[in-house]
């Protein structure tokens, strides 16, 4: 059986480009689990297998394996960096124990890793970072940890500074270990050298060192005084508190390196050995009892009963659906029946795997702890729980962001139309972003996610690995519509036509609600003036109407909705006729509500040469964007802007034009606003 001390399920989280899968190759090789490295560039990497990610050189769906280091049993997830699959990462979050937060050392907090960030304490996420790419022109250790402490708000303990020069970056000073580490270029790493630290860099390690004292002494009493009376502090002691304090969340360990030189990978394994917190040293989980309707505590042990969350669903051809599971209790084995929540249905397993990217090792069981796949199940979706026919529970179901864009798509042929149907529900399975809609005017297929990347590999993916070929429609935003004032309006909704009718009448109130509050309902109804079984059908109807929008057509979001009084007939009233009257009401405060129409902001930062500054703001001025900052780093400008959705199509392109391919940028969705140019209502 397996020591859960002994555990580390460990994900990697970062902006686009910051080196998450080359960082994640490189464990993998000097763990033993790959004998070659792969390449990110030259689509060779372990982790990225589709043949998309391959191409385009980036990351599109969060990757699972299994390797070893000292004893110690790493259970990684890769994620994606690029926003329009950031579900990717949200789910991951949700099941992991520790995090590696990696940042590059050149472009330092940038806006995906303010996101991950976020998530990561959404989550409550103990944390490692990792300055990456120090062998960059334009790295700066010091001005990536003042970002962290700015931008993220947290405290970071330096244990490692760069040995740096103008002849490039040679390795790592451990603060901790009061050593130098250096590593070994024609063994790809696989070798270092453990030394003193060079003179030359004597007092900034002092430095460092006392700082790294001082943060740790806020937290220990013992090191405080043995510290300050100037008493020898044993190294498993310093360690023993950074650790305490690390899964508390009260610090962040932050260590420095260069994965693609291969340099700094072995500390940063042993600083996740060493910090991140094993499965039985986190905070318990708790569910809900569904038959008790109470709360139940799930602990991380074989003797608990088996419960499970399946963060992520995938389809393979040969297999089926696979679902990938963290087990949080007790034991599962092939051939076991178990109860899935929230269809509450008994399924059958039929096989457990182990995952190293998309390759595959039969297990006959997945205990607690684990991080793994289970196939046989019938339909499943992320958030649903499994657990033990006997003691059931379900844990809390996870949200997702709503689409942004949206485009129509139909296929080529008559005879892929049911085939487009039936991928397009597996894709829908697969990805919690991914809507797919029909209209009813044109009775074209519509789907949306969350940016043009993320649409345009599912369409690649609709040719390449499902065999359709369709056509595809012009990129549309998904705009928003909400009121701007209060509004009163009463529903009535009767019908009289010999014997039983329909009689309902609603009286709700519409107020504008904070930004990003969907809609919210509150029953202000006194006690008899409309029979409480009547009241879900009242929720009911004005959210279907809000759904399908008012004005123009488009969902309403930010609104507070107060039921406020109605009537009902003892013979006629039915849960149809309050339905009805509570959309009556609805559209009709609405429209005295000053409906405003939302449009998709989008957050924008691109990285020029100083020398195409000028055409890039002359470039988003243009296209009305607004310039919030703009940042120097040595040779770049850093260009922070807000740009609407609709004014960011075809951006890339027009970027690399102006900059003469020399110019990058990331893009992702920041809120809605007030649109200034509304299109026509709809009809």
């Amino acid at each position: 059986m397996i020591d859960l001390k002994t555990i580390r399920n460990i994900g990697l989280a970062a902006h686009i480009d910051a080196g998450k899968t080359t960082t994640t190759e490189r464990i993998l090789y000097y763990t033993g689990k790959i004998r070659r490295m792969g390449e990110v560039d030259e689509g060779s990497a372990t982790m990225d297998w589709m043949q998309q990610e391959r191409e385009r050189g980036i990351t599109i769906t969060s990757a699972a394996t299994t390797s070893h280091w000292k004893k110690y049993r790493v259970n990684i997830i890769d994620t994606p960096g690029h926003v329009d699959f950031t579900v990717e990462v949200e789910r991951s979050m949700k099941v992991l124990d520790g995090l590696i937060a990696i940042f590059c050392a050149v472009g330092g907090v940038q806006p995906q890793s303010e996101t991950v960030w976020h998530q990561a304490d959404k989550y409550r996420v103990p944390r490692i970072a990792f300055v990456n790419k120090m062998d960059r022109i334009g790295a700066d250790f010091f001005r990536v940890i003042k970002q962290m402490h700015d931008k993220l708000s947290l405290v970071p303990i330096i244990l490692q500074v760069p040995i740096v020069d103008h002849g490039g970056f040679h390795g790592v000073i451990d603060l901790v270990e009061n050593k130098a580490y250096f590593w070994d270029e024609e063994t790809l790493g696989a070798k270092y050298r453990v030394e003193e630290i060079p003179d030359d860099y004597r007092e900034q390690a002092d430095e460092y060192r006392t700082k790294m004292f001082e943060a740790i002494a806020e937290h220990d009493e013992e090191i405080f005084e043995n510290y300050f009376a100037r008493k020898p502090i044993p190294i498993d002691r310093i360690k023993k508190i950074i650790r305490r304090e690390t899964i508390t969340l009260n610090l962040v360990p932050v260590l420095c390196g260069s994965a693609l030189k291969n340099k700094g990978v072995q500390t940063l394994l042993d600083a996740v050995i060493d910090y991140l917190p094993s499965p039985v040293e986190v905070p318990p989980v708790y569910a809900l009892n569904p038959k008790t309707g109470k709360m139940e505590e799930r602990k991380p042990s074989i003797d608990q009963p088996f419960s499970a969350f399946l963060f992520k669903a995938q389809t393979d051809p040969h297999m089926g659906l696979l679902n990938y599971i963290r087990v949080y209790s007790g034991e599962v084995k092939a051939g076991d029946k178990i109860l899935v929540y929230p269809p509450e249905r008994l399924d059958r397993v039929s096989k457990l795997l182990l995952m190293h990217a998309n390759k595959r090792e039969e297990r006959p069981s997945l205990s607690v702890g684990e991080i793994g796949v289970i196939t046989g199940l019938r339909e499943c979706k992320t958030g649903y729980t499994l657990c033990s026919r006997k003691n059931p529970v379900t844990f809390e179901a996870m949200k997702f962001p709503e689409p942004v864009i949206y485009v129509s798509l139909e296929p080529k042929t008559k005879m892929d139309d049911v085939k487009l149907d039936k991928t397009l529900k597996q894709i829908q399975i697969e990805d919690p972003t991914f809507k797919v809609r029909t209209d009813e005017e044109t009775s074209q297929r519509i789907i949306s996610g969350m940016g043009e990347l993320h649409l345009e590999i599912i369409v690649d993916r609709l040719k390449r690995e499902f065999g359709v070929a369709c056509n595809v429609g012009r990129p549309q935003v998904s705009y928003r519509e909400t009121v701007t004032a209060e509004a009163r309006a009463e529903g009535r909704f009767i019908r009289q036509t010999g014997g039983k009718g329909q009689y309902g009448v609603v009286r709700l109130s519409l107020t504008p609600g904070e930004r990003g509050d969907g809609v919210v309902i509150e029953n202000r109804l006194k006690e008899g003036t409309i029979p409480r079984q009547f009241v879900p059908s009242i929720e009911k109807g004005i959210r279907e109407q809000a759904e399908v929008g008012v004005y123009w057509g488009y969902p309403v979001i930010d609104i507070k909705v107060a039921i406020l009084d109605g009537a009902f007939h003892p013979i006629d009233s039915s849960e149809m006729s309050f339905k009805v009257a509570a959309q009556m009401a609805f559209r009709d405060a609405f429209m005295k509500g000053e409906p405003v129409l939302l449009e998709p902001i989008m957050s924008l930062e691109i990285i020029v040469p100083e020398s195409y500054m000028g055409d890039v703001i002359n470039d988003l001025n243009a296209r009305k964007g607004k310039i919030i900052e703009i940042e120097a780093n040595k040779r770049e400008k850093i260009i922070t802007a807000s740009l609407a959705l609709e004014k960011s199509f075809g951006y890339a392109t027009d970027l690399r034009s102006v900059t003469q391919g020399h110019g990058i940028h990331t893009m992702q969705f920041s809120h809605y606003a007030p649109k200034e140019q509304k299109p026509e209502v709809q009809s």
